[in-house]
C-alpha cells in the first residue's frame, strides 16, 4: 500500500496523544479519585459524539514534543443530550495542565470560533496556572506584541452563548480566570479556585494556607459566592451541567427551550396556603412557595447558600423557562445584605442575556443597614444593582407577596423601575417602612395600647387595595391563581413581536465581585 508508512505514522502519534501523561500520571489522577481529561469528555458527551480539535498540539519548547500530548489542553465539539456544545478540558496528566504559548493559542483561537458559531461552552478545569520557564522572559511573555489583543478571548464574556466552567481539581491562574468569567460555575467537593496555588504563594509571600482554605467549596459557596452550585463528585457535576444547560438556548438569538408540562403542575398551586403563614410575623421559605408555581416542582437554584435571604433560580411554568427573584423571610426576615445585592445582579445579567423572563416575588422589609453594611460599601450595591436592573430587556413580572417597604421596592422591580407586569396578593403591606416601625420612629416612646391603635392606622395605608386605587398594582389576586396567571402572562410575552427575546445591554456586565 502506497501510504501504509503514513498511515502507520498517523496511528502512532493519535495513540500517543490518547494516551495522555502515561499509565503513572493516570494512576496518579484516579489514587486521587478523579477521572482523566479524556474519560471526563466521555462521561460528559453522548457517546461516539465527540469531535477533537488540536489533538496533535504539543510544546514549543525544545526536547518537549513527547512529554507534552495536546499540550496539556483538550478542545472539540460534540453533543449533550442532543444539543451541540464546544468543550475545553485541562489534562492534569500533562504537566499538570499548566498553560504555555500553544495552548493558550489553541484555547483563544477556539473560544473566539465557539463565540462566532454560537455554541454553549463548557469549560473543565483541572490546572496548575502558568508553566515556568515557557513563559518566562521578556520575548515570551509579550509574544503578543504591542497593539495585541490576544487575550480578549480569555477575559472577555459577552455571554452571546452559555459558558459552564465546572471546577473539578485545584484551578490556579487562567482556569481561576475563565471561573471568573463563566456564566454558571459548579465546584466538586475537594477542588479549588485559586489565583494562585499553596506552594507559589509560600514561596512568594511566605503564607502556608492549603488550596481548601483559600479557594475550596465552602469558600466560594458561603463566602465569596464564586460558585453557582456544588457538586458531591464528578458524576454529580455532570448532572448539574446538564440540568443547567437545559434551561439555556444555545446562544442569545434563541428563546430557551420548551419542555412538556409534568402531570400535577397545575395542582400544586393548592399547597400555597399550607405554606404560607396567617401570621405576619412567621417566617417561612420561600423555595416551598416556588416549589407550588413552577412545572413539575423542578427548579435549579444559583448560589443557594450565599445571600440566602435572596433566592434566584431557573424553572418552567407551563413548559417556559423563567427566572426567579424571590424574597426568602426565612433568613433576616428577607432583608437584604450585600452579598444577596450581588447575587441579584448577577442573576439580572444572565437572564437578561439569554432571553429569560423574571419573575419578582417580594416580602421584604428592606435592605440591611448598619456599620458593617456600610464597610461592605451598601449603598454602592444598591445603586449598581438598580443600574442593572434599569438596563434589563426582557419581561419583569412581580408579585408583591407580603411586605414591600422603601428602597426594597425599587430593587426587586415594583416600584418606578419598568416592571411588565406587576400584581399583589391580598396579604401585601406596602409603603415607606414597617408601620411598627414607623410608629416609633413618627411617635417615639409609646404606651402599647396607644402604639397598637397607632400600628394599625399605619398598617390601613399598606394594602394591596390602596396600592391597586391608583393602578399603582395592576390586579390583587387569589394565591391559588399565582401560576395561572403566570401562565397567561408568558403567553401574552410569546405572543408579542419580539417573542421575549431581548436587547442584550447586560451582555457584559462583570458579575463577579
Amino acid at each position: 500500500m502506497a501510504f501504509e508508512k503514513i498511515f502507520e505514522e498517523l496511528e502512532i502519534r493519535k495513540k500517543k496523544t490518547l494516551a495522555q501523561g502515561g499509565p503513572q500520571k493516570i494512576q496518579r489522577q484516579h489514587d486521587k479519585g478523579r477521572l482523566t481529561a479524556r474519560e471526563r469528555i466521555d462521561k460528559l458527551l453522548d457517546p461516539g459524539t465527540f469531535m477533537e480539535l488540536g489533538a496533535f498540539c504539543t510544546s514549543d519548547m525544545p526536547g518537549m514534543e513527547d512529554k507534552t500530548p495536546a499540550d496539556s489542553l483538550i478542545c472539540g465539539y460534540g453533543y449533550v443530550n442532543g444539543r451541540r456544545v464546544a468543550v475545553i478540558v485541562n489534562d492534569f496528566t500533562v504537566l499538570a495542565s499548566t498553560n504555555a504559548l500553544v495552548n493558550l493559542k489553541k484555547m483563544l483561537l477556539f473560544k473566539a470560533q465557539v463565540r462566532e458559531y454560537g455554541i454553549p461552552l463548557i469549560w473543565l478545569g483541572e490546572a496548575g496556572g502558568a508553566r515556568m520557564p515557557d513563559v518566562q522572559g521578556a520575548e515570551k511573555i509579550m509574544s503578543g506584541g504591542a497593539g495585541s489583543d490576544m487575550h480578549w478571548a480569555e477575559y472577555t464574556n459577552f455571554r452571546e452563548c452559555p459558558f459552564v466552567m465546572a471546577a473539578m481539581g485545584e484551578c490556579y491562574g487562567v482556569a481561576d480566570f475563565e471561573a471568573c468569567t463563566a456564566d454558571f460555575v459548579v465546584q466538586v467537593k475537594g477542588s479549588a479556585i485559586c489565583v494562585s496555588g499553596p506552594r507559589a504563594l509560600e514561596k512568594a509571600i511566605g503564607q502556608t494556607y492549603t488550596a481548601e482554605e483559600m479557594g475550596g467549596w465552602e469558600v466560594h459557596a458561603k463566602l465569596t459566592g464564586m460558585n453557582d452550585q456544588v457538586a458531591e463528585d464528578e458524576e454529580d457535576c455532570f448532572r448539574i451541567i446538564k440540568k443547567y444547560l437545559d434551561y439555556m438556548p444555545a446562544n442569545n438569538q434563541e428563546l430557551p427551550p420548551k419542555r412538556p408540562v409534568p402531570d400535577g403542575s397545575d395542582e400544586r398551586v393548592e399547597q400555597i396556603l399550607k405554606i404560607f403563614p396567617d401570621n405576619r410575623k412567621r417566617g417561612y421559605d420561600m423555595r416551598r412557595i416556588i416549589g407550588c408555581i413552577v412545572d413539575g416542582g423542578e427548579y435549579l437554584e444559583l448560589k443557594p447558600d450565599f445571600g440566602k435571604m435572596l433566592i434566584t433560580c431557573l424553572a418552567r411554568i407551563n413548559g417556559e423557562v423563567v427566572g426567579f427573584i424571590a424574597s426568602n423571610p426565612l433568613f433576616n426576615a428577607g432583608a437584604t445584605d450585600t452579598d444577596a445585592l450581588n447575587k441579584q445582579t448577577s442573576f439580572q445579567c444572565l437572564c437578561d442575556s439569554f432571553n429569560i423572563p423574571l419573575i419578582f416575588l417580594v416580602d421584604s422589609p428592606g435592605h440591611l443597614t448598619g456599620k458593617d453594611a456600610e464597610l461592605k460599601k451598601v449603598g454602592a450595591k444598591v445603586v449598581n444593582n438598580l443600574q442593572c436592573l434599569f438596563q434589563i430587556t426582557v419581561p419583569r413580572i412581580v408579585m408583591i407577596i407580603r411586605k414591600g417597604y422603601g428602597q426594597a421596592l425599587i430593587n426587586m422591580c415594583a416600584l418606578g423601575s419598568g416592571c411588565d407586569f406587576m400584581v399583589a396578593w391580598p396579604t401585601a403591606e406596602i409603603g415607606f417602612m414597617d408601620p411598627e416601625i414607623g410608629a416609633d420612629v413618627v411617635f417615639g416612646n409609646l404606651l402599647a395600647e396607644e402604639r397598637e391603635k397607632l400600628i394599625e392606622q399605619l398598617r390601613a395605608d399598606t394594602t394591596a387595595y390602596a396600592a391597586a386605587k391608583g393602578y399603582g398594582v395592576q390586579d390583587v389576586i387569589h394565591p391559588l391563581d399565582t401560576r395561572d396567571y403566570l401562565v397567561n402572562v408568558l403567553s401574552i410575552i410569546r405572543d408579542s413581536k419580539d417573542k421575549g427575546i431581548g436587547k442584550h445591554r447586560l451582555a457584559n456586565w462583570p458579575t463577579k465581585f
